[in-house]
């Protein structure tokens, strides 16, 4: 159990019998009355955000999540699929709640896992992914005003926004998060 005054952002939490993780934290001491934390979570199952304020002596139930490093095998249109580097035991994540992951993750590549009572439960991406650009348009001529764009689609689908130097077979950075280019990279 966790005093509500003591948690901080990253902190994961049972509520509801799920896994939320803590995405923004607030602390508010009022003149009057005593003080509280605004949290805003994520569920690791669903990815349902939900927004709750707790008095800052109240307790919640803080939960361990262990990370493990998994190797993306597959997807099969209801679960991604990995197996363990070292055991060779193999894991499924149910895709529902984790679609835009698709966008991140290529076939053999290392990622990490979030385990909860023993079962993953979420895929954590790295900040920044390297990709490469399957199908480049043209730019249009006398279109250099100022950071002229054009969108291009990557190896996993995702359609991305890129300078217009970029072209078919480059490799491009990408943040996961905001899913904008970020550079090139030279091979």
């Amino acid at each position: 159990m966790i005093r509500a005054g003591a948690i901080s952002k990253g902190t994961f939490l049972r509520m509801k019998n799920e896994p939320y993780v803590v995405v923004e934290r607030e602390f508010v001491n009022p003149g009057k009355g005593s003080a509280f934390v605004r949290l805003k979570l994520k569920s690791l199952i669903s990815g349902q955000v939900l927004k709750q304020v707790n008095k800052s002596q109240e307790m919640l139930e803080d939960i361990n999540v262990e990370t493990k490093e998994a190797q993306y095998l597959y997807a099969d249109g209801e679960h991604y699929h990995f197996m363990d580097l070292e055991t060779y035991e193999q894991f499924t994540v149910a895709i529902e709640g984790h679609e835009d992951k698709k966008f991140f993750i290529l076939e053999g590549v290392t990622v990490q896992l979030s385990f909860w009572d023993e079962k993953p439960i979420d895929i954590l991406l790295p900040y920044k992914v390297v990709l490469t650009v399957k199908e480049a348009g043209e730019g249009l001529k006398g279109d250099t005003v100022s950071g002229a764009t054009k969108q291009v689609t990557v190896e996993t689908g995702l359609v991305v926004k890129v300078p217009l130097f970029i072209k078919q077979g480059d490799k491009i950075l990408v943040n996961s998060e905001t899913r904008e280019y970020v550079e090139r990279v030279n091979k």
